[in-house]
């Protein structure tokens, strides 16, 4: 039979509170993480902890620039391609090239379309979308009343402006293992081109007959 262990008094009540076995009996301990005093550090560990490393970067390595201290600019340490090459023709990647912009114009009735080839391009390529570019143009661009009038000599005009730049460029020199675009014949050498002879003659009956009647010279 188990003798039930002794009734502790209950808080509050007045009766004495024995004292507790255990205490004194656990050294303290001391905390291993407390911040020791100032001026007085562990065995081993260095009183300067800074020391044995240089406050200056050595010389010769280029510091932040714009910062305090910044050594002069240095070409060896500058990245590489920080200056981005000029883009060349977007065909055959020619270093000559022009930036101007080719165009072509489709008029039907009330239907129009208009082409927009970007460039750069080199002499050669430029020369060669400029003449496929125009003779579509002359082919297909006058069966509008307003490509008749408007669009289509305002694209031959901007065709002729490109012509004349691409022909002051020098021979092109393509990239490796690209080619540049044949040129091929020139317009007035190409029968497309006279189809604008149609429309053209048209107009011109239209006009004179419109002018014969507001003259009265009929």
């Amino acid at each position: 039979m188990t003798t039930p262990p002794p009734q502790q008094p209950l808080p509050h009540s007045g009766a004495p509170v024995p004292p507790n076995p255990y205490a004194g009996t656990a050294a303290q301990q001391p905390n291993p993480y407390a911040q020791p005093p100032a001026g007085q550090y562990p065995v081993g560990y260095p009183t300067n902890p800074g020391a044995g490393y240089p406050a200056q970067p050595p010389t010769g390595f280029p510091t932040q620039q714009g910062g305090p201290g910044a050594a002069p600019y240095d070409p060896a340490y500058a990245p590489p391609y920080a200056h981005a090459p000029a883009p060349g023709c977007r065909n055959c990647g020619a270093p000559e090239a022009a930036n101007f912009a080719v165009r072509a114009h489709v008029g039907v009735l009330v239907m129009m379309r208009f082409h927009t080839l970007n460039g750069p391009f080199c002499r050669q390529c430029g020369r060669a979308l400029v003449r496929v570019m125009t003779t579509k143009t002359l082919c297909q661009g006058w069966w509008s009343p307003f490509s008749l009038v408007i669009f289509t000599p305002f694209t031959l005009i901007w065709n002729l402006i490109a012509a004349m730049k691409f022909g002051k460029l020098p021979h092109p020199t393509p990239a490796p293992g690209r080619q540049p675009l044949e040129e091929g014949p020139p317009v007035h050498a190409r029968p497309l081109a006279y189809v604008a002879i149609v429309p053209l003659l048209w107009f011109t009956w239209v006009a004179v007959n419109i002018y014969l009647d507001a003259s009265g010279r009929r």
